[in-house]
């Protein structure tokens, strides 16, 4: 028996190339090269939703260690002293204190030095 596939060929194509929107040349034009392009894209794109949250981290803890250091402290020792102080702050909000609101960061920093 003969299996015509039309309109569901069609239809796996069309939303193959409609994702491949936006790619150089053949890879949005050709199917198999769409599929190709579009497949390792989608592998990129679901491995870094996961490294952007480690890439935030990293630039979250690259700001505070450079408000630490403005404030004679190096981030460990903050950190620790942040721990044994009880203060509970993340390091998402006290990079934000530390660019927005220097003050506010360095009251932090002292309570941190007291606790060590």
């Amino acid at each position: 028996m003969r299996v015509k596939t039309g309109t569901v060929r069609r239809r796996r194509h069309k939303k193959i190339l409609k994702m491949a929107k936006g790619f150089y040349s053949g890879r949005r034009k050709h199917f198999r090269k769409a599929k190709e392009q579009v497949e390792r894209s989608l592998v990129y794109a679901f491995r870094d939703r996961k490294q952007k949250k480690r890439d935030f981290r990293k630039l979250w803890i690259i700001r505070i260690n450079a408000a630490c250091r403005l404030n004679d402290i190096n981030y460990s020792r903050f950190i620790n002293g942040l721990k044994k102080a009880g203060i509970e702050l993340d390091r998402k909000v006290l990079a934000d204190l530390a660019m927005n609101e220097p003050e506010a960061f360095a009251q932090l920093v002292q309570k941190a030095k007291e606790a060590l």
